[in-house]
């Protein structure tokens, strides 16, 4: 039996996985800026330069979700990337809730 593979969903669905794998780090070079700058390892010069990269990222990245039509399957990779990261949180604060759910599917 032949495996039916839509091309278009399939181009969406790797091209939203790749922009949110790209806005997480671009996320993450963002929160690495901020300690930089707070840290005062940064002088003026380079804190404009970092400022115009990542603005020219934020630019770039969204003309491609624009350009492609995908900034649906962009929003849902993170949105499940993001509950995934929360569950993971949540059962490490809670480690109860681990032990249940692992009673659980003994059962």
């Amino acid at each position: 039996m032949p495996i039916d593979i839509n091309e278009d969903n399939l181009k969406s669905g790797v091209l939203g996985l790749v922009l949110a794998l790209v806005e997480i780090i671009r996320d993450a070079l963002k929160l690495q800026a901020v300690r930089r700058m707070e840290g005062g390892s940064l002088n003026e010069e380079e804190i404009e330069r970092l400022g115009r990269a990542l603005k020219e990222l934020d630019v770039a990245i969204e003309h491609i979700k624009e350009e492609q039509g995908v900034g649906e399957a962009v929003q849902s990779v993170r949105d499940g990337l993001d509950n995934i990261v929360n569950d993971v949180i949540d059962k490490i604060v809670n480690p109860t809730r681990w032990e249940e759910e692992a009673e659980k599917a003994r059962i």
